[in-house]
Order: C-alpha cells, then structure tokens, then sequence
C-alpha cells in the first residue's frame, strides 16, 4: 500500500510547484530601452528625421523612464547630448554629458573629451 502513496506524492509535488511557479514575478528590467535604439538607427541611417525630431523622441523617452522610475541605457544620455549639439543647445549638451558621466561613472573619460571638443 505504500507504494500506491507514492506517485500521489510525486503528483502533489508536481502541481504545487507549477502553481508556485506561475506566481513569480518578472524581475524588472535594469534599464528603460523604450525607443532608445531606434532613434540610435534612424541617426546613424539618415532616414530624413532630422535632430529635432530625434531629440523630441528621445525626451518623451525620458519622460516615460522618469514616470516609471526607471533609468535610461548607457549612452542615452550621451547620445541625446550629441544631438543637442548637432542643433547648437551648448548648455543641454554639457548637461546631458554630465548626466552621462553621473548615471554612468566609467564614461568620465569620454564624455570629458566631448565636452572640450564641444567648447571649441
């Protein structure tokens, strides 16, 4: 008779540990890729958008990544401060590089480069 006890367990473990399976949540992700690598392609692509539309799309990405509470990719940033300067905005570009180098420490070394070739 034990032995009859036997695949009843294993079939109780079985749906116990689906059913604790399916409760798990994602975990959430680390940084906020909405539109992000788009806006990197068209750049690079010329697609027509010019850096206007770009800049606008990459701050309503933003916007979202702050009412989300969640943190733009490495080189958002940066990117978004090199299309400032593509349209003249001198004070968004140096803003936008030091975001970058605060988000994203290791970047320093770059992103001062950037910012003495931006001052020139």
């Amino acid at each position: 008779m034990p032995q009859q006890k036997q695949p009843y367990a294993a079939l109780l473990a079985l749906a116990a540990a689906t059913l604790l399976g399916g409760c798990v949540s994602q975990p959430k992700p680390l940084y906020h890729w909405a539109g992000y690598q788009e806006q990197v392609y068209a750049h690079f692509k010329n697609d027509g958008s010019g850096p206007e539309q770009q800049i606008a799309a990459l701050e309503a990405s933003l916007q979202e990544a702050r009412a989300q509470d969640a943190v733009p990719p490495p080189g958002f940033h940066a990117h978004l401060g090199m299309l400032y300067a593509e349209v003249g905005k001198a004070d968004q570009v140096r803003q936008q590089f030091e975001t970058e180098k605060t988000l994203f420490p290791e970047s320093a070394p770059y992103m001062d480069f950037l910012l003495r070739n931006a001052e020139r």
